[in-house]
């Protein structure tokens, strides 16, 4: 589209010297990004939240496939190709989530996701398994560990096992201290834990979540409002 001289052979592409031209581009909202909000609309009593133009790539959904298994209360509206890209705008209210597993082929769709699924699984009804992630432990943080002292932390009840967690709902959480571990996610997902919890939270170094999203804790102030 923007008049580029490409030639493509399989895995090759070949540019030319031609001018492109600009164009517009909307770029869809970042599904990591929205699993947050998401989880807060299903966890949080008389909560309702749309993400509008939400990316719905197959290789990115994972974390709506995880929630419908759930039992959340999501409705996907407007689908449409934005960009060349699969989106949607997506609403999700409070849901009664039930526990479910999360492992295998899943996992590699969700890996960045698991932690605040974790989250998710506290209010959920049984326990729910997260098996398979061993490289959460060679991110930014050991997610498994750190996502486990979080909620811990704040009452949940949480184990860690070799390569993942298992997270028994009680539906309550209670605000306390807690680390981001250096990891924007860790960062972000205690945002929402100290949401959904009664009570303050205090989390030390909370600027790590502007690495992925600079914003987000101006979105947090507008949920409270």
């Amino acid at each position: 589209s923007m008049g580029g001289d490409l030639e493509i052979n399989g895995l090759t592409i070949k540019t030319g010297n031609k001018e492109l031209s600009s164009v517009d581009v909307k770029v869809p909202s970042d599904t990591s990004g929205s699993a947050f909000w998401l989880i807060a609309g299903a966890c949080h009593p008389d909560s309702k939240i749309t993400i509008p133009g939400m990316g719905m790539n197959p290789t990115r959904t994972g974390v709506l496939e995880v929630l419908a298994s759930m039992n959340a209360n999501i409705i996907i509206e407007n689908e449409h190709l934005e960009g060349g890209e699969p989106t949607g705008d997506v609403t999700v209210s409070t849901s009664d989530l039930i526990a479910t597993e999360i492992s295998g082929v899943l996992i590699p769709r969700v890996v960045d996701e698991l932690p605040i699924l974790a989250l998710a699984a506290c209010f959920a009804r049984g326990t729910t398994v997260i098996a398979d992630a061993e490289e959460l432990r060679v991110k930014e943080s050991d997610r498994i560990s750190a996502t486990v002292d979080s909620l811990q932390r704040l009452g949940a009840q949480i184990e860690e096992t070799s390569d993942g967690m298992r997270i028994t709902g009680t539906h309550t959480l209670t605000g306390a201290e807690v680390e981001t571990h250096g990891d924007h996610r860790i960062a972000m997902t205690n945002g929402i834990a100290g949401l959904l919890a009664s009570g303050e939270t205090t989390i030390g170094n909370s600027e790590d979540a502007s690495v992925s999203y600079p914003s987000f804790w101006e979105v947090v102030s507008e949920l409270q409002e």
